[in-house]
């Protein structure tokens, strides 16, 4: 179980939110942390402890009035560590090699690959093509939904009609590099993670996954290496010391297989 970085950048703020309380009207969520320095400063930080594969989310759609500033502070990022880190958020067949140019590992894509609460095949075969299955991440985040975990789109605002389920794995998985998969529900509230979703990827296996959502306690991290059988990766947020939470960042580390 490796640790995964994050630096999220909503209205040019490296920030810490709840998920489910994103809204693009009006560029508005509720936050758990600001942080007064630039991403480049986090990108750096994560560079000289020697963390890769953590991922850079842009929070605000290219709509926005904040997403010229949002962008360039995730391209700061890049540039500080090259390499290092995954971009994701509102990421198209269209901008996905200007990310990877600028330094980003893998681009991380969801709401493009899925249209009208289906998966759009052809934006798919598209952006793998474009980029190359070796540099994908499909974000296959969910939320609870009657009888499941749906995956759900624009930054977590909308469902799919498309249930996390080992089958949608297994065929996803033949057009990417790795998943990255936060139980935005719990995201951001640090009050224990989605065990049924981290049961089922932990058993699932065939490529790397990370699970983001909910960790909020050294036992939480515990638990998910139980669950998952220690094959997933791990990110945590909001529940750091870094970004003004009760984890000690050191012990997390110490805690997990970096």
């Amino acid at each position: 179980m490796r640790f995964r970085p994050c630096i999220d950048i909503h209205n040019g703020k490296v920030k810490q939110i709840v998920g489910a309380s994103l809204r693009d009207c009006g560029d508005t969520a509720k936050e758990n942390f600001v942080s007064s320095q630039d991403a480049g400063f986090f990108a750096e930080f994560y560079k000289k402890d020697g963390l890769k594969g953590g991922h850079i989310i842009l929070l605000n759609p290219a709509a926005s009035p904040f997403y010229a500033e949002t962008k360039r502070q995730a391209k700061l990022a890049l540039s500080r560590y090259p390499g290092g880190m995954q971009l994701g958020g509102g990421v198209t067949d269209q901008n996905a090699q200007e990310f990877l140019d600028a330094g980003a590992s893998h681009v991380i894509v969801t709401s493009f690959v899925f249209r009208d609460g289906r998966i759009c095949y052809e934006n798919l075969e598209k952006i793998s093509r474009e980029v190359g299955k070796d540099r994908l991440v499909l974000d296959l985040s969910c939320r609870r939904k009657e009888d499941g975990y749906y995956i759900v789109t624009d930054r977590w605002q909308k469902f799919t009609d498309v249930q996390l389920c080992r089958a949608v794995l297994d065929e996803l998985s033949a057009y990417c590099d790795e998943f990255l998969i936060h139980a935005a529900d719990v995201e951001g509230k640090a009050a224990g993670i989605e065990k049924e979703v981290a049961a089922m990827l932990g058993r699932w296996r065939k490529c790397p996954v990370t699970y983001a959502g909910g960790i909020g306690s050294y036992d939480d991290l515990r638990l998910l290496r139980e669950i998952g059988g220690g094959a997933l990766d791990v990110t945590a947020g909001s529940a750091l010391d870094l970004f003004g939470g009760p984890l000690s960042y050191r012990k997390v580390l110490e805690m997990c297989d970096n």
